[in-house]
């Protein structure tokens, strides 16, 4: 029977040597029921914690393709209506176009999952197998049912090694249990110290807290939850804990994780949205050659907008200058007696380009709009019939060509195909770099150096829009945190800062999480009286590889998604004004040595 045992550990080793060698596969098969992946362990919520950053084997109960009678067909059915016709019911499977998604995996008995954790175990000691140079194998997870009276989810298996020798093993243990309301049902702290003692025979442990609150995302407004992507959560960590739910105490560490999806209507910086959607329609324009043009947002046609601008300008006995800035001057003015809670991008020194931009972006619907706008202009520009005003550092085209307008030199333009579409690009492009400009260096959270980046026109006009879009969603960043959690000047110009070296080598990404570390007092009417997402405490005992835990969680959410919890609990208790719901998690560790 030994022999029979330690030959299938070493059969085990091989699939798994041989996944965690094979760079092309995620999975493979073992006895024909399980099923193996290769993961990260951040793909697990319970284990985000633990093993995010390391790559994982995960088992799980592999489901046949071949639906068994009394099995549930795993398809969703769409667009099932019949035509009216008289061979309506022949046709009906014909026109009932049926999605088949593929069985998921399904978690494995106890039992089993203790059998594969011994098969690993057995293989990884070189008391049992012969030891090669290999690096070691990955840690083993496997995924349970909780048919056992503890309610277990996970079993897990990670050696412990020196080189390539393993010299021991941990072996983990996750738990959970359904929903309540009631705290006096928790274990008590006192209670989870005593099993760790129980469990390891010491007498010297370490105690840490951890929480999780949700600060922003979406909101409940008369009893209607208003969704949002956007979320910026708190971590806290923290020693001395004293009770179970305690509030993290102000000497705690804490760290934001922001993740900001632009365009939410609620937003200071949706109508900077609209207009950098608007560049990036352009964009896409020119390199597909169709342009779905956004709805206008003036009732004006573009053609009829810029007519009458042209016609402003001809009868003013003063000049766009002068014009822009009284405009500065009353903005200013305006800033001073209601100083408002989020500095706005809008400039008051537009000139005629950026001018003639807002008026076009808000109104043009057609390749035809855009063409026939920029003849208006150009030929005022020929004929001298307009001098306008334009920034000493604008590069747009129709910039140059009003520059060479001052000297009554204007070179030729062909207005047709692709050309004014560019030349509208360009002075979209120019604008909304001012505009951050005009944000970033007048809140003093960085310098024209540390843009350069991001406001080079050295590159083609697709890089460009990414570019700027990227600083967009900078500034989506810090518009954010600035005016909802009205974080101070040293955590945005830090945030600033790690948000544009990111962006510099990496690509345009609305779901990264920035983590910023703050002071907790700056932010405790936030999460004093708010219930947690994640609470949890930690007791450790042991140092280094040989180091031991008990760890307990209480959560908003289930922390595992492959079983279903029973709970009488309805679901107003969660986010309702009765008392708050928690899913409770238990993980333990334990080590054992192979010498």
């Amino acid at each position: 029977m030994g022999t029979k045992v330690a030959s299938s550990a070493k059969e085990f080793s091989r699939l798994l040597r041989s996944l965690q060698d094979d760079q092309s596969s995620n999975s493979c098969t073992y006895e024909e029921d399980i099923h193996v992946t290769k993961m990260k362990g951040d793909k697990i919520p319970v284990m985000n914690l633990y093993c995010a950053s390391q790559t994982i084997f995960v088992c799980e109960r592999a489901v046949s393709k071949i639906s068994e009678p009394g099995d549930e067909l795993n398809t969703e059915t769409l667009d099932c209506s019949a035509d009216d016709d008289d061979d309506a019911d022949e046709d009906h499977e014909d026109s009932c176009n049926v999605l088949r998604t593929e069985p998921q995996p399904q978690p494995l008995t106890v039992m089993k999952a203790r059998q594969l954790l011994s098969l690993y175990t057995l293989s990884q000691n070189p008391g049992v197998t012969a030891a090669d140079n290999n690096p070691v194998l990955h840690p083993l997870w496997v995924q349970c049912d909780m048919s056992d009276p503890a309610g277990t989810v996970w079993f897990g298996a990670e050696p412990v090694s020196v080189g390539n020798k393993v010299t021991g093993i941990k072996l983990y243990s996750v738990t959970c249990k359904g929903s309540t309301v009631e705290k006096q049902s928790l274990v008590t702290l006192e209670e989870l110290k005593q099993m760790h003692k129980n469990r390891h025979h010491t007498s010297s442990m370490g105690i840490k807290g951890s929480a999780r609150f949700s600060l922003f995302g979406s909101t409940v407004v008369e009893n209607t939850t208003i969704g949002s992507q956007s979320s910026v959560t708190v971590d806290f960590k923290w020693s001395h804990v004293e009770s179970i739910l305690e509030v993290p105490p102000l000497s705690s560490t804490a760290t934001l994780i922001i993740k900001v999806v632009c365009g939410d209507p609620r937003s200071p910086m949706f109508e900077m949205f609209r207009e950098i959607e608007f560049l990036r329609t352009l964009a896409d324009g020119l390199k597909t050659g169709e342009t779905e043009w956004m709805e206008p947002v003036e009732s004006t046609s573009a053609v009829n907008l810029t007519k009458a601008y042209l016609a402003e300008l001809r009868n003013m006995g003063k000049t766009l200058q002068d014009q822009a800035a009284k405009t500065a001057e009353a903005q200013k003015l305006k800033q001073e007696t209601e100083p408002p809670i989020f500095n706005s991008l809008e400039r008051g020194d537009l000139d005629f380009v950026e001018q003639l931009w807002v008026r076009m972006r808000k109104s043009v619907t057609s390749y035809q709009d855009v063409g026939d706008c920029l003849k208006l202009v150009v030929e005022a520009l020929r004929y001298g019939d307009i001098k306008p005003w334009i920034h000493r550092d604008s590069s747009s085209s129709l910039s140059k060509l009003i520059l060479q307008s001052y000297h009554q030199q204007i070179d030729h333009v062909s207005l047709t195909g692709i050309t004014p579409v560019i030349m509208l690009l360009e002075m979209g492009l120019d604008k909304m770099r001012k505009d951050y400009i005009n944000y970033l260096i007048g809140e003093e959270l960085t310098t024209l150096n540390h843009l350069c980046y991001y406001l080079s026109t050295e590159v083609d006009l697709q890089e460009q829009v990414m570019r700027l879009r990227k600083l967009h969603h900078l500034l989506e960043i810090i518009v954010t945190c600035s005016t909802f959690l009205g974080l101070p000047y040293d955590r945005l110009f830090v945030l600033t800062q790690m948000c544009l070296n990111h962006y510099k080598t990496s690509t345009y990404n609305e779901e990264h999480e920035f983590k910023l570390q703050i002071k907790p007092a700056l932010i405790t009417h936030f999460y004093q009286k708010e219930r947690p997402v994640v609470w949890g405490v930690e007791i450790s005992s042991g140092q280094g590889l040989r180091e031991v835990w008990t760890s307990f969680q209480l959560s908003d959410k289930p922390l595992v998604d492959h079983v279903i919890f029973e709970t009488d609990l309805p679901n107003e208790t969660v986010n309702g004004d009765e008392e708050p719901a928690f899913f409770s998690t238990m993980m333990c560790s334990s080590f054992n040595s192979f010498a």
